[in-house]
């Protein structure tokens, strides 16, 4: 189906039967002119290219485009027409979103408190702080502490400092109200979450919540210089000066960890209480092991009591165990994952290790039965720590059984869906940021808790059939009880893959996870950095690889061609891995990091794979890691027929052989 009829079936879905128009009666290129005119602030452009998009099947993101460029100045009247206008769409509740955003920036509560209820996203943690904050202001101190605790929560969990939770946990920390759920304390403990992933206006706005101005005076000479402040005369005597201290070690040990290690020791130590002395340790601990340094795992054993520890503190103490100098410390391992919240403690990851440190130390049966009742329940072929469950519950990945085929209603159900055609069209005319969030929109909020397994699959058929396989497979990603392989794991361009593949030794299962990694098979993604198509290569690696593979006349527009780019992206991935010795774990960390940092990170006391992967010290690249090597293991299986093991792909990670040949130090 070429894309003329595409979208012209999806409009007249969208508008209705014979009274659709085409896209040459109102043109796509209104719509395009007007997401430019957006991006660039052109109100004016905006206002004048409003009337010609009237009727087309993108109307909503026309009028929300238009309205919203001019919301900080237009009436409430304007807004409640605008809102009628494309009442029902995804682009209503961004409007409204976004106006109630305004409304508590501005202080109009009575407005903000009769809109709220009419917002249906409610994914803003912004607005929801302020909707938290209007509740408080009107009971006063019959604030419920669950209105209280919510705010906490939300304060807490954000990375920057925004209005809407820094304003309702500063009224409740200086009211008392909501049974004194949100203490100074708490600031305290929002200040140094901030200080050290160095957030400084977030840590600024903490202490200023906590304490004096003279603290934030003091806030700013420790920012500028922590080492000099911490010889300074300075003393620790109140709660607010160890606290600032504290923020100083904090920034300090982001840049020097032994540094901030011996002044912890030698001066600062018998100062602090022993929760302030066990989190400074901690965070010692996790900067040492974000550098994967072998002190890390004795740091965390410097604090006192693990449960004074944040959950990611605990998570990187897990970690330092995970690559400790003379094995895996599963006796600190397990204390750590015991001390995190309940809610950290079910995530797959945890459970995962919770249940290997309990069959490592565990001679009793019960502490057996209590690990094969983790892993079992954590145990499928979706995801990394589900297959390795199931290895070690002695099975292989396989592939499932697929669900029941979908229903003549149920398919009917997902074409006839105008946020889901809505969606489609904008992505068709390139409008792909546009149209994958109202894709998310629709499949989360088409009705209350979202769509069912059914309707899940329905719409990710409808996407797979439009060859939309972010889309495809992200919905399908999302179901609880059913698992369509052929959704989660396609293999379009499957000759191309294959045979390009085999030309050069490269396992196609491997190229497959790459890619579905990488770009989710959309033909056009670019991302931030300027990486390109289908295995996202940049444009310097292009040049570089295509110089190895003596491709002649190469130029990196060629990068968007399909077969060019299936060229250049294995041919450099095949580079890497023959760089690494075959090993698709630092394969994987160097497409995505670069060589360089695998190059270090696979130093120290050899480990196994699965530890190493989950001790990479950036996070996208340990996702990234994790992912590509489960998709690998699952894409064997669809292509071999045959059951499959992770670990095996996994392998154990170390220094480098002297037998094996030098790294090629000109990798890009």
């Amino acid at each position: 189906m070429n894309l003329r009829t595409i979208l012209a079936s999806l409009a007249i879905v969208l508008v209705g039967g014979a009274q659709a128009q085409s896209p040459n009666q109102v043109r796509d290129e209104v719509l395009l002119d007007m997401q430019q005119a957006f991006r660039q602030g052109n109100k004016a452009k905006l206002a004048q290219l409003l009337p010609q998009a009237q009727g087309h099947a993108l109307e909503p993101w026309a009028v929300y485009w238009e309205l919203r460029n001019r919301l900080e100045t237009a009436s409430p009247a304007e807004i409640q027409q605008a809102l009628a206008r494309i009442a029902g769409t995804y682009q209503e509740d961004r409007l409204r979103n976004d106006w109630l955003q305004l409304l508590g920036q501005r202080r109009q509560w009575d407005l903000f408190a009769q809109e709220f209820p009419k917002y249906r996203m409610r994914d803003d943690r912004e607005v929801r702080c302020y909707a938290l904050l209007t509740e408080a202001l009107r009971d006063g101190a019959n604030t419920s502490p669950a209105v209280a605790e919510e705010v906490r929560k939300l304060w807490l969990g954000q990375r920057e400092a925004d209005d809407g939770c820094t304003t309702a946990a500063a009224h409740l920390v200086e009211t008392g109200h909501g049974g004194h759920k949100i203490t100074k304390a708490d600031a305290w403990r929002k200040a140094r979450q901030a200080m050290e992933t160095g957030r400084t206006r977030a840590a600024t706005s903490a202490v200023e919540i906590a304490s004096t101005p003279e603290a934030l005076k003091l806030m700013a000479e420790l920012n500028a210089a922590p080492s000099k402040f911490l010889l300074s005369k300075v003393t620790a005597v109140s709660r607010a000066r160890r606290e600032l201290v504290g923020l100083a070690l904090i920034k300090l040990a982001t840049s020097d960890v032994d540094h901030a290690a011996g002044m912890l020791e030698n001066k600062w130590a018998p100062q602090m209480s022993p929760e302030e002395r066990d989190w400074l340790w901690g965070v010692i601990g996790h900067q040492a092991a974000l550098r994967l340094d072998p002190n890390a795992d004795a740091y965390f054993l410097r604090v006192g009591r693990d449960r004074n520890l944040s959950d990611e503190l605990l998570q990187w103490k897990v970690r330092a165990a995970l690559r400790a100098p003379k094995g895996i410390n599963w006796k600190s391992a397990l204390e750590a994952i015991d001390a995190m919240s309940e809610q950290a403690q079910a995530e797959v990851t945890w459970t995962y290790w919770r249940a290997r440190g309990l069959l490592a130390t565990g001679r009793g049966e019960h502490q057996r039965a209590e690990a094969q009742k983790l892993l079992q329940g954590i145990a499928s072929p979706k995801g990394f720590y589900e297959q390795l469950a199931l290895e070690e519950l002695g099975q292989k990945v396989t592939i499932p059984a697929r669900p029941a085929p979908l229903t003549e209603e149920e398919t009917k159900a997902a074409r006839q869906d105008p946020g889901l055609n809505r969606a489609l069209y904008a992505i068709a005319i390139g409008l792909r940021s546009e149209g994958t969030r109202e894709w998310n929109y629709t499949t989360n909020m088409h009705k209350a808790g979202g769509l069912g397994d059914r309707e899940l699959l329905a719409a990710a058929q409808y996407a797979c059939e439009r060859e939309v396989w972010d889309r495809c497979i992200n919905t399908s990603e999302r179901t609880k009880g059913e698992f369509d392989s052929e959704q989660r794991y396609p293999m379009p361009f499957r000759d191309a893959v294959v045979k390009r593949s085999g030309e050069i030794g490269l396992d196609p299962a491997y190229v497959y996870g790459l890619m579905r990694q990488e770009s989710r098979f959309v033909m056009n993604a670019r991302s931030g950095v300027g990486a390109s198509g289908l295995m996202q290569v940049m444009p310097a690696t292009a040049r570089w690889t295509a110089k190895k593979l003596g491709m002649r006349d190469f130029n990196t527009d060629q990068l968007h061609d399909r077969d060019t780019n299936i060229a250049i992206g294995t041919g450099y991935l095949k580079l890497v891995l023959d760089d690494f010795g075959g090993s698709m774990p630092l394969a994987a960390a160097a497409y995505n990091a670069g060589p360089s940092r695998p190059r270090n990170w696979r130093n120290g006391t050899p480990v196994e794979g699965a530890a190493w992967a989950e001790t990479v010290p950036f996070q996208e690249t340990r996702d990234y890691v994790k992912k590509v090597v489960s998709n690998a293991t699952f894409y064997a299986a669809l292509l071999t027929g045959q059951p499959q093991s992770l670990k095996a792909r996994l392998g154990t990670i170390g220094p480098r052989e002297a037998s094996q040949p030098e790294p090629n130090r000109d990798l890009p």
